[in-house]
């Protein structure tokens, strides 16, 4: 028998599926963009609010438990005192637990913005993730749809905050009462008819995917796909569908406004939610929100269980290239409605509420593609190297960081190994920092320091040819009493931000100093 004791396994990193890690680049465009956002919301008069990560799980509304363990859709784990708590599914249902739990404390109307992360126990995958930061902006105790009105005129500024152009989006707007009001005038009314509705609407929400054509299916017998796959149909007759395929194809709102009129004229819902969508549009031209900005569009279909009115999604119409090579369009960011049933759940009396919610990563993902995002501004850090581990030495390199940090200047002491100074350069580099303080013995003696430009030296480093040509001209280093070592810097970052801006003109100059932050993270 073997005593030996087995060599204990080494434990394997790997990151969860549907998660990921955000790297510094990430970070700092998610602030950028988050905080032009802000912006907007702030001046709008909404104000912040946070709320936990956890909620209880009977607080997420049609995520409610079915099961001993409710965990279809949300993360869930059971607390001391045998309560389910699960990570918050949107940012909405957190935001109606909070009205309802603080009534009377708060403002009615409530106009608030949240911004953070959520979480669904999906199946992960291409752009799929398990979490992701969502931006909400909502009015809670506001009745009429001038308020809906505003959050689309809101959405609209926001995009063109972030720097995309006119022509470049289009906030759609509907109405859910008209969809009803749709399906009353076909038949589709009463309790009875529930299950075949909510196959209509999904049929409807499926028609950017299949077309009429495939929609029409959907509405009627049923689709097959190109597996062989069939997907039963909402089993309605041919005028049914023609009435349904007319009211989502509609592409000219006013000129389609009569018909729509005279489709859903009878049935109470429809004809409120018709006065609504005319109000909506009324409201936002008066303001100059034309329809190359905020648009009526029938087709738009949100929250089959979840909106009551209004219903709005931004939408982003230039090209990008897929993972494929194909050229597509952009498409949805966000969008939201008015959900007046939610905070009432708490309540027992009807509490109006209507907001929308930006998908972060995805509107992220769009600026970049547009170049709005990614040119950070951040410069890294200067570099003082350190050529002595003796207290003294280490003494002179700290204050010399300190000097520079106080000063404004971002600023680190090399913390590796010190003893290779060659390391300390390849740091410098990949590190892509601007500049380098270096000082030996001899520097220190006589109370001096070696200040490098590593930008203008390594555009200088392709225009000499050979060893002894550099060390002859000492090139983009220069020597400098100590007690001048903060206002050299300084002059030294403000040419490399010149460089930067004429680049940014359009000027030709030999060196871009944005390639000096490439590292492999980046690639």
């Amino acid at each position: 028998m073997n005593d030996k004791q087995k060599k204990p396994q080494k434990l394997k990193a790997r990151l969860p599926r549907g998660f990921v890690d955000r790297t510094a680049a990430d970070i700092r465009a998610v602030n950028e963009m988050t905080a032009k956002i802000r912006e907007v919301y702030e001046h709008y008069g909404f104000d912040p609010l946070e709320t936990p990560l956890f909620e209880y799980t009977d607080a997420l509304g049609k995520f409610l438990p079915d099961s001993d363990r409710p965990n279809e859709g949300v993360f869930s784990l059971q607390d001391d005192d045998e309560q389910w708590m699960s990570l918050r599914y949107d940012l909405t249902a957190p935001l109606a637990r909070h009205v309802a739990e603080n009534f009377n404390e708060i403002q009615l109307p409530y106009r608030t913005y949240r911004a953070g992360y959520v979480f669904r126990n999906e199946k992960p995958g291409p752009g799929r993730f398990r979490q992701f930061m969502q931006f909400d902006a909502d009015t809670v105790g506001a009745p009429g749809v001038q308020a809906d009105a505003e959050m689309c005129m809101m959405m609209a500024d926001t995009l063109e905050a972030l720097g995309i152009k006119r022509g470049d989006y289009v906030i759609r707007v509907n109405n859910r009462k008209v969809l009803d009001g749709v399906l009353e005038a076909i038949g589709l009314g009463g309790d009875d008819k529930a299950g075949q509705r909510l196959n209509v609407l999904r049929a409807i929400d499926k028609l950017d995917k299949f077309g009429p054509e495939g929609v029409a299916l959907l509405l009627g017998p049923g689709r097959k796909d190109e597996s062989g796959d069939f997907t039963k149909g909402a089993g309605l007759s041919g005028e049914q569908i023609d009435k349904v395929l007319f009211f989502v194809g509609i592409k000219d709102y006013a000129e389609s406004a009569p018909r729509l009129a005279e489709l859903v004229a009878g049935t109470s819902k429809g004809v409120e939610g018709v006065d609504e969508l005319n109000f909506i549009g009324a409201l936002v031209a008066s303001a100059g929100y034309q329809s190359d900005r905020i648009k009526i569009d029938p087709s738009v279909v949100r929250g089959l269980e979840y909106y009551t009115g209004p219903v709005y999604e931004a939408e982003l119409s230039f090209d990008v290239t897929n993972e494929k090579g194909e050229k597509v369009v952009f498409g949805s960011i966000g969008g939201g409605g008015r959900y007046d049933g939610l905070v009432s759940r708490f309540m027992g009396q009807p509490v109006p509420a209507t907001g929308f919610s930006i998908g972060v990563s995805r509107l992220m993902t769009a600026l970049k593609n547009l170049g709005k995002l990614g040119a950070s501004d951040v410069i890294e850090p200067v570099l003082v190297t350190v050529m002595d581990g003796d207290v003294e030495a280490m003494g002179r390199y700290q204050k010399m960081t300190q000097q520079l940090r106080a000063a404004g200047i971002r600023a680190e002491m090399f913390q590796g190994n010190w003893k290779k100074f060659g390391n300390q350069l390849k740091y410098a580099d990949r590190r892509g920092c601007p500049v380098a303080i270096i000082q030996g013995g001899d520097e220190r003696a006589t109370g001096v320091v070696q200040i490098k430009d590593l930008i203008e030296g390594k555009r200088l480093s392709g225009e000499i040819e050979d060893n002894a040509s550099w060390r002859e001209a000492r090139v983009a280093q220069e020597t400098v009493p100590e007690a001048d070592l903060v206002a050299k810097v300084k002059e030294i970052l403000a040419a490399q931000a010149e460089d930067r801006k004429r680049a940014g003109n359009g000027f030709e100059i030999p060196y871009d100093p944005a390639q000096a932050g490439d590292s492999d993270d980046d690639v």
